[in-house]
């Protein structure tokens, strides 16, 4: 009989999944990490919430164990890289916690409007200070949503029975998606300048990393009022602060910070501010719902192997696995790449493996060049869910085995069409290693680091020059430099490897670059 350990505290009705589902479990809330070490080699599973801390040593421990589920979305707690080294299947529950955080955003939005919390002490304090909580009405105004994935969406559909006007930017929502939810889509600079209310529904990733700062703020409508129930780190919190102090900023509603449990933090104190302690899936009702939904999970899959929501696995079998991880590096590199040049909705995704690729299980690979390119925006898509969401997205995907001959002995290639152009890359495995060789149609050789810059130019003398001189004056080192172009004179492709991250003011001035129709900054997993 397999065995379940729950260390944090969770609905009762995740105990009687698992023993309905003839696992044992036992319940031992607040383990010390040395404790939790102790013991965990007697379990084949493991349940936790934020507060267990599933470390490299404890996943070493657990010997017996097979998967740790997470009741929720967040898996920061989680080391999910030692998990997959050690074999561990590491689940979440994404969805289930949706509604509650979308109602938590609009409890947060009514508050800001009508100053509820400051009203409440202040009157509580013996006062009648009637005058100086003068608040503003939500009907008629504009509420700007970046990123409209689950939550967003919730919270779309319940401001406008406010009869709030929703506009939204999300370079992964398509026009149909949006007529469905009856928003309208804009871009950024758009969103800021018009929005009333701004309301943050992206993960974490260095793409949304501090997106919220100086700049977007001075962007912003005088007035404005922000709404952030996503994650913390999105935005950066001292701009906030200082927008605040000016007044172009009106007030903030945070339930996530940078730092938590946030204890202290430099935003506490100012009266325009609302804070709640990561109450975004606080209900009953939530609690419920994801521990109820990851027994379900984890009894599937210790009992039939069946999985879902899994963040590091996909499915293949034992035999498969050696040929075809070189592949799902491939794949990994290709999706994120297309992922990060993407700018507008995606309407149609096409897979084409070529020569030995053909032969391939290539499914997972499939699902990995999916969840790859659609992470950027969307925090909850993972190799088994993705093909869902692309499909909850209107977004068609084919998948197309091509067995004759080809360029090279295996190839990948990728073709995305949105709503504004069509993009392709392709890649091979050389040596055990992914290389691109097609960027575009364009003939290009090239192995992807960390940090890298993608020139689409005109074919003009000087080009390179100006180019160079630009990543010199800006002390950026160039690791690698490819080059391809359709035909001279034509258009041409510029891939090149630096030494450190390309900051926005740098990637500005190669834009200016005479030559330039456009330019990228790439990041991917550092080469082991």
């Amino acid at each position: 009989m397999s065995k379940v350990l729950i260390s944090d505290t969770l609905s009762g009705r995740a105990a009687e999944v698992f023993r309905s589902r003839g696992i044992d479990v036992d319940v031992s809330i607040d383990l010390d990490p040395e404790d939790l070490i102790a013991r965990i080699g007697g379990y084949d599973g493991l349940a936790v919430r934020s507060s267990t801390q599933v470390t490299a040593e404890v996943l070493s421990a657990g010997k017996r164990l097979r998967v740790v589920g997470r009741a929720g979305i967040g898996v920061d707690n989680i080391d999910v890289a030692a998990a997959t080294g050690c074999g561990v299947v590491v689940m979440n529950t994404p969805f289930g916690n949706s509604t509650t955080t979308a109602e938590h955003t609009i409890a947060l939005l009514m508050a800001l409007c009508r100053q509820i919390p400051q009203a409440d002490r202040s009157t509580q304090m013996g006062k009648w200070e009637k005058s100086r909580f003068m608040g503003v009405e939500v009907t008629g105004k504009i509420l700007g949503l970046i990123g409209c994935g689950n939550v967003g969406s919730i919270v779309a559909e319940r401001a406008q029975g406010l009869k709030m006007r929703v506009v939204v930017y999300d370079p992964f929502m398509t026009n149909e998606h949006a007529t469905e939810l009856g928003v309208e889509r804009v871009d950024m600079d758009e969103l800021l300048a018009e929005s009333h209310f701004i309301s943050l529904h992206v993960p974490l990733t260095e793409t949304t990393r501090n997106m919220i700062d100086k700049n977007t703020l001075s962007k912003t409508r005088p007035g404005v009022r922000i709404i952030n129930c996503a994650r913390g780190g999105l935005i950066l919190e001292g701009d906030l602060k200082k927008s605040i102090q000016t007044g172009h900023v009106a007030g903030a509603a945070l339930d996530v910070f940078v730092e938590e449990p946030a204890v202290s933090n430099e935003l506490f104190g100012m009266p325009e501010i609302i804070a709640t302690p990561h109450l975004g899936a606080a209900t009953n009702e939530a609690q419920e719902k994801v521990a109820v939904q990851l027994a379900e999970q984890m009894s599937d899959y210790l009992a039939n192997g069946s999985v879902t929501n899994a963040l590091n696995m996909a499915s293949v079998s034992l035999e498969e696995a050696p040929r075809l991880r070189p592949y799902m590096a491939l794949a990994e590199q290709l999706g994120s790449f297309a992922g990060q040049i993407t700018e507008a909705g995606i309407k149609e995704v096409s897979v084409e493996y070529e020569g030995a690729a053909s032969s391939l299980n290539t499914r997972p690979l499939t699902a990995i060049v999916l969840e790859s390119m659609l992470r950027p925006l969307l925090e909850s898509v993972n190799m088994v869910n993705a093909p869902l969401v692309a499909k909850e997205r209107d977004i068609e995907v084919r998948e197309i085995k091509r067995d004759g001959p080809c360029d090279y002995n295996s190839m990948i290639r990728l073709t995305v069409v949105t709503e504004a152009e069509t993009q392709s890359v392709a890649g091979t495995v050389f040596g055990g290693q992914p290389r691109l060789t097609h960027i575009a149609g364009i003939n290009i050789e090239a192995e992807l680091g960390p940090h890298m810059l993608l020139i689409t130019n005109q074919d003009k003398p000087g080009f390179i020059g100006s180019f160079g001189k630009t990543l010199g004056d800006a002390d950026l080192n160039i690791a690698t430099f490819h080059l391809g172009r359709a035909a001279p004179g034509a258009e041409a492709i510029a891939l090149i490897e630096v030494d450190q991250p390309v900051t926005q003011e740098l990637l500005d001035r190669v834009q200016a670059l005479p030559y330039v129709v456009r330019a990228n900054a790439l990041c991917f997993a550092e080469r082991n």
